[in-house]
């Protein structure tokens, strides 16, 4: 089963500019049904400079009643991105998940191009899978077991 995340994070990222509209960021969340956009650098477009989640959009505009027409992305994204490598295990996205309090990170490859985004989610299927094939595998152990002693 792979555990790294390039072999199976999300590698179609839907990106924005910091000067997108934050009404227009609303609408490519719901247009590609993604929670989050990540936010690229305006002149090259590869390099991630933020994030912009679709609780971001909740919290900063439309729970104090702010027009997103008027704001934009580089107004209320987080600039505190943290990023993982495509080869970064599983495991070790969860501890860095956990230790920074996140649903999902960017992923970069050395030069600091983005490359993916894993969520949470996507962690959890994978581990799902591996439990459930330890299962199999215990399982199957106590059946041989059982036809070897009949």
């Amino acid at each position: 089963m792979p555990t790294r995340l390039k072999d199976f994070a999300t590698a179609m990222v839907t990106v924005v500019e910091p000067e997108t509209p934050a009404s227009v960021a609303a609408q490519l969340m719901r247009k590609h049904h993604v929670g989050a956009l990540v936010v690229v650098d305006a002149a090259q477009r590869q390099h991630p400079v933020g994030i912009l989640t679709d609780r971001d959009l909740v919290l900063a505009l439309m729970a104090e009643g702010l027009d997103p027409e008027v704001f934009t992305v580089g107004d209320i994204m987080s600039v505190e991105l943290v990023q993982a490598s495509p080869g970064m295990d599983a495991m070790d996205a969860v501890a860095l998940m956990r230790r920074h309090r996140l649903r999902r990170l960017v992923i970069v490859d050395e030069a600091g191009r983005l490359t993916g985004v894993v969520t949470l989610e996507d962690i959890l299927a994978v581990l799902t899978q591996e439990l459930a094939d330890l299962a199999a595998g215990v399982i199957g152990a106590r059946d041989r077991e059982f036809e070897q002693r009949a």
